[in-house]
């Protein structure tokens, strides 16, 4: 492995590109249950956001085939314009080609539909013929079955590609809980996209550090009354 993979992630060393996270891919999708992987996808994009990640967004055929970019997705990046491609591989797109060289990082992290197509494609061309270093995000993307998500993900692998998940990615920018300024963005995601983890989060700030409760609207509650005998 090159020194160069030996690296973290970090803020000022990665990119990120989100390939056709569009509602007729997602139909398609059979290796991830498709709201946990609109979870992640979100909960990444919001970590991108919190550290200034330069971001792309390209879609596929958007009006004829594909639908629109889910909009929770867009609504994390309101000013973000999404590319538009016709070809399966965003690396034919000289959009997007145009996009990675101008973010000025080698560290390309992805999320997209499918594994097994546009992002193979993409991170293999992004590999061989721009030198981009692919972490691919494997927890944010999703395939035909689990089989072509499984074997994909294998094939990048073997390429020369770093597999991640986005919790991973996201506490890999973090990386240490002294950084003030991204701190309390981290904690929001991590409760409201991390599961068992962001209840856990939930549960000490409430019942050990006695913070109020997060719901943002006030719940009156009733005493218990105990059962007659």
């Amino acid at each position: 492995m090159s020194k160069e993979k030996l690296e973290v992630l970090t803020p000022t060393n990665s990119q990120i590109i989100f390939i056709d996270q569009q509602p007729q891919m997602a139909f398609g999708v059979q290796s991830i249950d498709r709201q946990v992987l609109k979870n992640n996808v979100v909960g990444l994009a919001k970590a991108a956001k919190t550290f200034n990640i330069p971001t792309i967004i390209t879609t596929v055929e958007s009006e004829s085939f594909s639908g629109f970019t889910y909009p929770e997705l867009l609504d994390v990046f309101p000013d973000q314009p999404t590319l538009e491609r016709t070809s399966m591989n965003s690396w034919d797109d000289q959009k997007v080609r145009d996009a990675l060289k101008k973010n000025g990082r080698n560290k390309v992290v992805v999320a997209g539909l499918w594994t097994e197509v546009c992002n193979t494609t993409f991170a293999l061309c992004a590999m061989l013929e721009g030198g981009y270093e692919i972490y691919m995000v494997a927890d944010a993307s999703g395939a035909t079955s689990k089989d072509a998500h499984d074997y994909a993900m294998q094939r990048m692998v073997q390429a020369g590609a770093v597999p991640v998940t986005w919790q991973q990615v996201m506490l890999e920018w973090q990386r240490d809980w002294a950084r003030k300024e991204t701190y309390d963005a981290v904690m929001k995601i991590v409760k409201e996209h991390s599961g068992a983890y962001g209840m856990g989060v939930d549960y000490a700030y409430t019942m050990v550090h006695k913070a109020p409760q997060r719901s943002e609207t006030k719940h009156e509650s009733l005493a218990a009354v105990p059962a007659k005998t």
